[in-house]
């Protein structure tokens, strides 16, 4: 079977180096730590899982992933002073070794903890190619590459309320490329991660929110990284 691969599978990125893997894909996923936080958080912990923990000096990653949570593109110059821009900014960052177990060797666990004293915390990998996927956020089974503008879900398991969301989506022109659900039990909690076409606003999360069994709804968009 034939398999399209995109000339930036093979080269990569345009990035600082020296590596896809351990420093642009760093920067996307320090990117959806702050995207996921909505602001620059005071502290943040990483800890590295496999390849990350045992290479993150030496190929850049901890520069990178301080660099993605201060908000940088994946060729922004200034990753390579991330440490030094972060202390300058008030943002403190320490970083572990850990086993997440059965993942990536290319994993990372972040959590960012706000001036108001609430936390965010999410479990993503560095795919290769500058390429990222997330599997937890804030406690949620989730999967998500970043790539599109990514809703999270947090709901009631039971019939009607995924009509409900695709629904409103629907209304408002926005098409769901990818869409998956995860739940711990039948009618239990579930997440729910919707990779859309178009951008979401505001006004959109607001609705959303306001859905009969709808607990919390969160918008990633890296899109732009």
């Amino acid at each position: 079977m034939l398999v399209a691969v995109s000339l930036f599978d093979v080269i990569g990125p345009v990035m600082v180096g020296p590596s896809s893997s351990h420093t642009a894909g760093a920067v996307r996923l320090g990117n959806v730590a702050r995207r996921l936080c909505y602001t620059q958080p005071r502290r943040v912990e990483f800890y590295l899982h496999g390849s990350f923990a045992r290479t993150y000096q030496g190929h850049g990653t901890g520069k990178a992933l301080v660099g993605g949570v201060l908000g940088f593109s994946t060729a922004d110059e200034r990753i390579r002073d991330s440490y030094e821009i972060a202390a300058q900014n008030g943002m403190e960052f320490a970083f572990f070794q850990e086993d997440l177990g059965d993942v990536h060797p290319n994993t990372v666990r972040i959590v960012a903890y706000l001036p108001d004293g609430s936390s965010c915390e999410m479990v993503g990998s560095s795919t290769g190619g500058g390429k990222i996927l997330v599997t937890r956020v804030n406690g949620m089974a989730v999967k998500f590459t970043g790539q599109y503008p990514t809703l999270i879900t947090r709901h009631q398991d039971r019939p009607g309320i995924l009509a409900s969301i695709s629904g409103l989506l629907a209304q408002h022109s926005i098409n769901i490329a990818f869409l998956e659900v995860f739940r711990s039990a039948r009618g239990s909690q579930a997440s729910m991660v919707m990779e859309t076409d178009q951008p979401v606003s505001k006004e959109i999360i607001e609705k959303l929110s306001n859905i009969e069994g709808v607990h919390e709804v969160l918008l990633i968009d890296c899109s732009d990284i």
